[in-house]
């Protein structure tokens, strides 16, 4: 298990460094596509191979502070599912930017980093290990939403970088009330605080949570960066949107929740009324948001900021059902929204279109991607057969187990607002004729298999829920203790 977490962790580095290799400068997406394999692999053989549940200690710090790595349920299925969609990811990245060589060495550098450091996220087996890497992810993102280094860009990246820094010194904060409160930052099932614990300091270690990692998990009102980073390459839009950096942020909600602060101990603070209430205004009112976009890419960024609502939800929640509905969304979400931005990409590489407006008609000219935009747009509604009605479905039995219906309500909302939004875009593509003139320059193979792939995969994970359910349902079992 030891080597597996090395290659998982070390081999993007070298595959980040590679791209500067004189024989490899024409072509930099070499090094990262085998990264990219490399880890995916080595992150799928974790599941069969021995130790998992192990600590794999690295460097010791000071006594109790150490780099240290572990695989368990959450940390695996945060792993498998951002190291699985980086293969396509990548594949597509350099088809999109064969269309904007512009420092393609260093894009493609920062875009492979940026898999470790999201590795070292997954498999931190203490919460100085996950802290480092959470900082990592900030400085090696940073790079790409500025890349296009035009003044938005530049703007963006600042935003991001402000709102980042920010968060990340409130989860240093937290650390550090960990520690004295603790004694230890490991990580372990059934958290940290025991009954001695105050109330207080639940609540002020909780607290510091929610903001701290709420910045890149994009709740309300912490969310203004995710739109803003729209300034991005789409294939950037792809990572932080739908498998790096949001997240990231999740599921350092999840870990230091459940890891860190424990069941019993969110119970004792009494928060999870108000937590759910800022989730479920962030579903609904970025919902309402998303309705005045005319860009595509904003609109896709606002769906974002509320699907990421419904895993929040579950987190906050404390309630074992809710949990397992967000962690089936947090899988399920990751491959409706990765592929609805590589559909945005692939339309405004051939088209130019960027505005849903001028959209009407193009998916008579672009039927795959169209096919795909339709097929994920559906699941984010929650229409059987796709993915996004298995998260639904999980989170509306679990509202019921929890005696929530206001859960219920917020859902059936923003299932409402999500139809609103998406289904007037398929509509106008395949039903309206042509409302601006424009033509179609026809797509290479790599900007319409990865989309084809993962609009597929939200269809047999729909389908076929037994993929997931049994895993997911093991992880919310060992958080909850």
């Amino acid at each position: 298990m030891n080597m597996l977490i090395i290659l998982a962790i070390v081999i993007p580095i070298l595959g980040g460094l590679a791209v500067w290799l004189p024989g490899l400068r024409k072509h930099p997406f070499v090094p990262p596509l085998i990264s990219a394999i490399i880890v995916a692999a080595a992150v799928a053989a974790m599941r069969i191979g021995s130790g998992f549940g192990q600590i794999s200690t690295w460097w010791e710090v000071a006594p109790g502070l150490s780099l240290a790595f572990r695989v368990d349920h959450a940390a695996w299925l945060f792993a498998m599912l951002a190291a699985g969609l980086w293969v396509p990811a990548t594949a597509y990245a350099n088809s999109y930017m064969a269309h904007h060589p512009h420092k393609l060495q260093r894009f493609f550098m920062f875009y492979t980093l940026s898999l470790t450091a999201t590795m070292g996220i997954a498999l931190s087996a203490n919460f100085f290990t996950l802290y480092l890497f959470y900082e990592m992810l900030t400085f090696v993102t940073w790079p790409l939403v500025i890349h296009n280094e035009t003044a938005k860009a530049k703007r963006a990246g600042s935003m991001y970088l402000v709102y980042s820094l920010a968060g990340a010194a409130v989860v240093l904060a937290a650390m550090v009330v960990t520690w004295a409160t603790a004694g230890t930052l490991d990580f372990a099932p059934g958290g940290l605080l025991g009954a001695e614990t105050s109330v207080t300091v639940i609540r002020l270690l909780i607290g510091m949570l929610v903001v701290g990692f709420g910045v890149k998990a994009a709740v309300m009102p912490l969310h203004t960066w995710l739109p803003t980073a729209m300034a991005a390459p789409t294939p950037v839009s792809a990572l932080l949107h739908a498998v790096a950096v949001v997240n990231a942020g999740c599921f350092g909600l999840l870990r230091t929740f459940y890891s860190v602060v424990g069941p019993e101990a969110l119970e004792r603070a009494g928060f999870s009324t108000g937590l759910l209430a800022l989730a479920s205004i962030t579903i609904v009112l970025a919902s309402i948001i998303a309705l005045r976009q005319d860009h595509l890419k904003r609109r896709l960024a606002y769906s974002t900021v509320s699907q990421l609502g419904y895993i929040t939800l579950g987190i906050f929640s404390g309630h074992p059902g809710l949990l397992l509905g967000s962690l089936m969304h947090f899988v399920n979400h990751g491959l409706m929204k990765i592929t609805l931005f590589f559909c945005a990409g692939s339309i405004i590489t051939d088209t130019g279109i960027e505005h849903i407006s001028e959209m009407d008609g193009i998916g008579r000219k672009m039927p795959w991607v169209m096919g795909a935009f339709a097929v994920a747009s559906m699941g984010m509604v929650g229409v059987i057969p796709i993915n996004g009605f298995q998260s639904k479905w999980f989170l509306f039995q679990g509202a019921l187990e929890a005696a929530r219906p206001e859960v219920i309500i917020v859902l059936l909302a923003s299932a409402l607002l999500n139809a609103f939004y998406f289904f007037p875009i398929v509509a106008g593509a395949f039903f309206r004729g042509e409302r601006t003139e424009w033509k179609a320059e026809g797509l290479s193979s790599g900007l319409i298999w990865p989309l084809v792939l993962t609009a597929a995969l939200c269809i047999v994970f729909g389908l076929l829920p037994a993929l997931l359910y049994p895993y997911v349902n093991e992880t919310v079992l060992s958080l909850m203790n």
